[in-house]
């Protein structure tokens, strides 16, 4: 898998050894700025097999002109277990999870990921068919926060939010007639599940949900994109279980 950006290469340098590197690659421009020469000195320092390469190449490596004049290698994403995940849940008093059903847009992704990360999420899940995996341009749009949060890939999504039901979580599915989210009292292990512009949630997970909420629309306004509809909940989330920690002594 070839990626591109230096932010990507930030991140990862930041990763104690989570990320297998295979080579990064940059170009061989003379007048390159100083940043690319601070960066190729932080990955000899990391053992990273370093190489260079024209824009041309590097390009043609990604697909993309707009490399910033780096590229990295790695054998695969580094998703993490499930399981390994629901132990560091059950150590936490408040956590928040993001679902993903059906988000197939790499963008909508990666947005979503980075405000997740903003916002202090402590994981999310991906179901194995019928949505987006991690590629270039998720990690990408996600300015390479993809690294810093724990994201797994489930064989049944529905099975899961069974699973951390069993651990104390509470669902809530993003939906276009729940209660308006601001008005939600969400548990202190809330699961937030967002399905796709076209055709939302399936039917099963949302049945699975405890509650349904959504975002109130001013009439003849088409509903919000995901990515953007995942922001303003997420961080709503985020404020109501922080004053409830305030108000409890936490």
């Amino acid at each position: 898998m070839y990626l591109h950006g230096r932010n990507v290469l930030k991140e990862i340098l930041n990763i104690n050894n989570t990320v297998k590197v295979k080579q990064v690659i940059f170009t061989n421009q003379k007048n390159a700025d100083g940043q690319i020469n601070l960066l190729k000195e932080a990955c000899y320092q990391r053992g990273f097999k370093v190489e260079s390469a024209s824009a041309e190449r590097l390009a043609q490596l990604t697909g993309e002109k707009k490399h910033q004049g780096v590229v990295i290698e790695i054998n695969k994403f580094p998703y993490h277990e499930f399981e390994k995940l629901r132990e560091k849940l059950t150590r936490k008093n408040t956590s928040i999870v993001v679902l993903l059903d059906r988000i197939n847009d790499p963008h909508n992704l990666g947005a979503i990921i980075r405000t997740s990360v903003a916002a202090g999420v402590d994981g999310i899940l991906i179901p194995e068919k019928g949505s987006c995996s991690i590629t270039p341009s998720v990690i990408k749009v996600s300015t390479g926060l993809a690294f810093r949060i724990p994201i797994t890939v489930v064989t049944n999504i529905s099975r899961a939010i069974d699973l951390l039901k069993e651990d104390g979580f509470w669902f809530y599915a993003a939906t276009t007639d729940g209660q308006p989210y601001y008005r939600e009292n969400y548990s202190e292990k809330s699961g937030i599940v967002f399905g796709s512009e076209g055709r939302g949630i399936r039917q099963l997970v949302s049945k699975k949900c405890d509650f349904s909420i959504s975002i109130p629309m001013e009439k003849n306004v088409d509903s919000l994109n995901v990515a953007a509809s995942a922001a303003i909940i997420i961080f709503q989330m985020r404020r109501k279980l922080l004053s409830s920690g305030d108000s409890n002594g936490n």
